[in-house]
């Protein structure tokens, strides 16, 4: 009977699936080592694109940064320029006002009356003279009493006084200037305007 000898093919199998194995171990490796270097790289490339999106943020925040702030001096320039044009437009009101007041104040004064001290604080005018009568220094009130540029006159003090061989009355008035109800030409144009900038 013939007797077959299988242990140098078994050996030689076992060893091919030891190399087989080997093979197998090593392609993992590799393929373990390249998904691990793509993930490196992956997020690292990641990581670099995030980098450079917060130093573009970080350069756009600056930049406007910059113009917030250009906008803000130009909004106090803005409102400076309209605090003078507003004093500039009341300094013109008030120029021809003081003429109206004086020119207002002689022309209705009666006969008889007259000033020896005029004192003015803001819209508050003190009045002081003499009147022949008491009569004619109510007279002088009723007349500032219409006038478009008075209001308020208020009697503080009257005495009777000799001067110049008579008995006068001297008195202290007090009134009040108000702004006339006719306004200058242009006026309710400008202060619109000024009105809608100031809202913008």
């Amino acid at each position: 009977m013939t007797r077959i000898n299988l242990l140098p093919w078994r050996d030689i199998l076992r060893r091919e699936r030891d190399r087989q194995l080997m093979v197998g171990s090593i392609g993992i490796w590799i393929v373990m080592g390249l998904l691990v270097f793509y993930g490196w790289w992956h997020m690292n490339s990641l990581i670099e694109y995030q980098s450079d999106r917060n130093a573009y943020l970080k350069t756009e925040t600056k930049k406007l940064d910059k113009q917030i702030k250009e906008i803000r001096q130009i909004k106090q320039r803005k409102e400076s320029l309209l605090a003078r044009m507003d004093v500039i437009q009341r300094l013109q009101a008030n120029r021809t006002q003081i003429v109206h007041v004086f020119d207002d104040i002689v022309r209705k004064l009666p006969k008889g009356v007259y000033f020896t001290s005029l004192k003015k604080k803001r819209r508050n005018i003190t009045l002081a003279g003499f009147a022949q009568s008491n009569a004619r220094i109510s007279t002088l009130m009723r007349n500032l009493d219409a006038s478009d540029w008075f209001a308020n006159p208020r009697l503080n003090v009257i005495d009777v006084t000799p001067r110049s061989g008579t008995r006068v009355s001297k008195f202290t008035l007090q009134i009040k200037q108000r702004t006339s109800k006719k306004k200058p030409a242009g006026k309710d144009v400008i202060s619109k305007r000024i009105a809608t900038d100031r809202k913008g």
